[in-house]
């Protein structure tokens, strides 16, 4: 078969021949992908960086998708941590990490955008207990993940949903209640969650605005670290833990069991379609070209 093979980490993968996939266990299925999303999360993968890497080359990255199954149905899959990922013409799904999709779905929409709506998702359904009427603020609110986030937050009954980034032209298209750049972060202090997709330097710098600037530093205020698009680390002064009624909580991969990311699974797979979602489809021969185009602010799906 075809498949995107990444035989260096750090360099793009190239399209090429690889052995075809065989199920090892009677609840693995082989399917026919139909579409795989280039996510933030992948090309941590082939880069060799994420925490839950293995090491392992060759690899073909791909951590979801969209696939036909051996009876016609298409299905939505979630991979386990594993070298032969979904950016091929096929590849080995387990059957308990599958749902089925609703018979109107696009499995381009689907492939783009289940990941970046999980990581909120599962973030406000299962790292910390949400209810609605909270203010939710998304910190990193211009990309993918964060637009989806600022939807998410909505269709679960947040109160005020404030999105925040650096670029006020992106942020002019992303449809939350109220938008505010880095420097203007103190018009937020107020709220309940924090969704960051950003983490480092700037969120060093919101934890103290925040912080500083709470009318009632009693109130709960729970941080949520989602990503690390501007770095690895924060400085955190003892101050902030101190000075308010501070949770700092990360969510991701073994902070949440994959059983309660699995559950979660059909229910958003229903809900994706009410989601704005702008994806790009581009052919599995295409993927190193598309592989290098970090510009674009479209979610990549790879086709084979």
């Amino acid at each position: 078969m075809r498949a995107a093979v990444v035989t260096e980490f750090g360099t793009p993968p190239v399209c090429r021949d690889f052995a075809d996939p065989r199920p090892r266990t009677e609840d693995e299925i082989v399917v026919d992908v139909v579409a795989a999303g280039l996510h933030p999360r992948v090309r941590s993968q082939a880069k060799g960086e994420h925490y839950t890497g293995r090491g392992e080359l060759p690899l073909v990255p791909g951590i979801d998708g969209v696939g036909r199954g051996p009876d016609g149905t298409l299905r939505y899959f979630v991979l386990p941590d594993t070298s032969l990922g979904s950016m091929a013409e096929r590849t080995v799904v387990d059957t308990g990490r599958s749902v089925m999709l609703p018979a109107d779905a696009d499995p381009i929409a689907v492939a783009a955008g289940m990941n970046p709506a999980m990581s909120a998702w599962i973030a406000l359904r299962r790292r910390i207990e949400f209810t609605a009427g909270r203010d939710v603020l998304v910190l990193g609110a211009t990309g993918n993940a964060g637009r989806l986030a600022v939807q998410v937050a909505k269709h679960l009954g947040a109160g005020r949903v404030i999105a925040a980034g650096r670029d006020p032209e992106k942020l002019a298209d992303v449809h939350a209640d109220d938008t505010l750049t880095f420097d203007e972060l103190g018009k937020a202090a107020d709220v309940d969650v924090v969704l960051d997709y950003v983490w480092g330097p700037p969120t060093t710098d919101a934890l103290r605005t925040i912080v500083t600037e709470r009318a009632d530093r009693g109130r709960p205020l729970t941080w949520v670290e989602i990503g690390s698009v501007a770095g690895p680390a924060i400085e955190l002064p003892s101050a902030a833990l101190r000075a308010a009624r501070l949770q700092l909580v990360g969510s991701g991969q073994g902070s949440v069991p994959t059983r309660d990311i699995v559950a979660e699974l059909q229910t958003l797979v229903t809900e994706i379609g009410r989601f704005r979602i702008d994806a790009r489809p581009v052919p599995l021969q295409d993927v190193e070209t598309a592989w290098r185009d970090t510009g674009t602010a479209q979610r990549v799906v790879v086709t084979p």
